[in-house]
């Protein structure tokens, strides 16, 4: 069986300090995980979980992980910056104009048919994220 499978086909950790090889051995003995930063450096891209040759569930893990450091008021600032965008926007990536000028130039609506161009749709997602607090467990306070 070969092993490191799943660090080795991480595209973020060719860039950055993230094993997850190592971040998920680590999970096992030190809470302080909780607080490493490489926790939040993974994509989710899934590469990982589907090449690891022993069928473990590595994306699964990290979101885990993630959520118990969210619950103890542990979040990346990067992390946080997009759920503010989120809340507000209802996109993680909202629209700029220079996004809507170069859909109008390749022959699209200048807003895509989401959130952006529907406002009661915006309202809903809003209500769905403080329904379930996830305003409360992102906001800095």
């Amino acid at each position: 069986m070969k092993y490191g499978v799943c660090s080795g086909s991480c595209p973020s950790g060719r860039y950055t300090s993230l094993n997850v090889r190592r971040l998920l051995r680590r999970a096992r003995r030190d809470p302080g995980v909780l607080r490493d930063d490489t926790l939040w450096m993974c994509t989710t891209c899934y590469n990982c979980q589907e090449r690891c040759p022993r069928g473990i569930n590595i994306v699964d893990a990290i979101l885990k992980l993630r959520t118990i450091a969210v619950h103890e008021g542990i979040m990346h600032d990067s992390h946080r910056k997009v759920s503010a965008l989120l809340i507000e926007h209802g996109h993680a990536v909202p629209i700029n104009e220079e996004t809507m000028k170069k859909r109008k130039d390749i022959g699209l609506e200048p807003l895509p048919p989401t959130v952006h161009s529907y406002p009661k749709a915006l309202e809903e997602v809003q209500t769905i994220l403080r329904s379930c607090g996830f305003d409360e467990l992102v906001s800095e306070d």
